[in-house]
């Protein structure tokens, strides 16, 4: 497990690094799939009708419901402003995605928070 979250860890250096100036109002949009970007894009092109949304998906109101609840739960996770950068975002997105479950979110969150705070301790 080690040597996926130091891949993880590099991968999103290197994306910090490409981008150097990032836009913090849009970095929550950035970690959206396609599959859910398609489902606001819908969402909104029905004026956020869950009903019209449904027909469309071909899918039950409260399947519909489950799924913007869950987005906006995403959207929430993402946006949070005690975000402390790119590697953190990843995680929350990936925790948001089910990728991860509570436990070991919550783990890796805390080690990586106190590998922070010791690296910004030993900064003059």
């Amino acid at each position: 497990m080690d040597a996926d979250l130091k891949k993880l860890k590099l991968d999103v250096e290197y994306e910090q690094q490409r981008r150097r100036v990032q836009d913090p109002e849009r970095r929550w949009v950035e970690q959206l799939s396609d599959e859910d970007l398609a489902f606001l894009k819908r969402f909104l092109l029905t004026s956020g009708t869950l009903k019209d949304l449904a027909k469309q998906y071909g899918i039950s109101y409260p399947t519909v419901r489950l799924r913007l609840d869950r987005l906006i739960e995403k959207v929430k996770l993402l946006d949070e402003r005690e975000t402390r950068g790119p590697f953190e975002l990843k995680l929350r997105s990936l925790y948001a995605d089910g990728r991860l479950d509570d436990g070991t979110f919550r783990d890796v969150l805390r080690a990586y928070r106190e590998e922070e705070d010791q690296h910004d301790a030993r900064l003059p």
